[in-house]
């Protein structure tokens, strides 16, 4: 449950800036009939977002055991390289965000494109949403649980909740709550949450005996943080903690954040300004 509220309240902060930047410079252009087609998109992100949950679902009524199992185990390792990809697409893009959102929106209102205002936001609304599915997919496989609707529905109105209060603070401005701090909190737990999706789909595949699980355990922390009780299970699924872990999990925790921190190393040098 706590990973579908953080999921879907990162993720909707995320639509509300995109939503935000463009409603604020449609409302200063203040060309007649040119909102409307803002929320045009905003309804279609979501369309498609609702289509792909419908999909992925309906996959996996036709597919059998052995099917469904390789194909929950294939969406929560696509689940993890989509969280990686979205953290490292925001660290390269997200500081020229407002500015290329401001400057497509006002080429498209120079043209009297409308429709391509629409396909902007549908497209980054649906980004968001599809992500989100992709996740939500994801973790309902790695936790081993089913939520009711009901359940599901309470914690998807939370994170709303907190996703449009916490939308508020950041638009404040207020120094403690800034955008640049509040990305670079979101892209750690995003990573841990990351780690957490790979670390399951591993221990999936010991458990197939698909990969060897090697020394098991390696060690037992339990006595310190039991992964088994309420907030130790939390702890768990949000960052991938094990207090049991098998030396494969080990071996595949230390190669994800090396190869995480590789890719901050190359992504810093293509950054980095070339000097004569």
């Amino acid at each position: 449950m706590e990973q579908i509220i953080f999921v879907v309240w990162r993720e909707s902060i995320e639509a509300l800036l995109v939503v935000g930047i463009l409603y604020a410079w449609l409302r200063q252009a203040s060309v007649p009939g040119a909102m409307r087609y803002l929320w045009f998109g905003v309804g279609g992100g979501i369309l498609f977002a609702i289509a792909l949950a419908a999909a992925l679902l309906g996959i996996q009524q036709f597919l059998g055991n052995n099917g469904q199992e390789i194909f929950m185990l294939l969406m929560m390792l696509v689940a993890a390289v989509l969280i990686v990809q979205m953290v490292m697409w925001m660290r390269e893009h997200g500081r020229h965000l407002h500015s290329h959102l401001k400057h497509e929106t006002q080429r498209a209102l120079e043209d009297r494109t409308f429709w391509s205002i629409s396909i902007l936001v549908a497209i980054a609304i649906g980004r968001e949403g599809s992500e989100t599915v992709i996740f939500l997919y994801g973790m309902s496989y790695a936790q081993q649980t089913t939520q009711d609707w009901l359940s599901f529905a309470g914690a998807v109105a939370v994170a709303l909740v907190l996703a449009g209060f916490t939308y508020s603070l950041l638009q404040a401005g207020r120094r403690w709550m800034s955008w640049k701090h509040f990305f670079r909190f979101t892209e750690i737990m995003l990573l841990l949450l990351a780690s957490s999706l790979l670390l399951s789909s591993v221990d999936r595949m010991i458990s197939l005996g698909w990969v060897p699980a090697g020394i098991d355990p390696l060690w037992d922390t339990s006595a310190l943080l039991d992964d088994t009780s309420r907030f130790g299970g939390v702890v768990s699924a949000l960052t991938g903690y094990r207090a049991y872990p098998a030396l494969t999990d080990l071996i595949v925790w230390l190669a994800f954040w090396a190869g995480i921190f590789g890719l901050f190393r190359l992504q810093r040098r293509q950054q980095a300004p070339v000097t004569a």
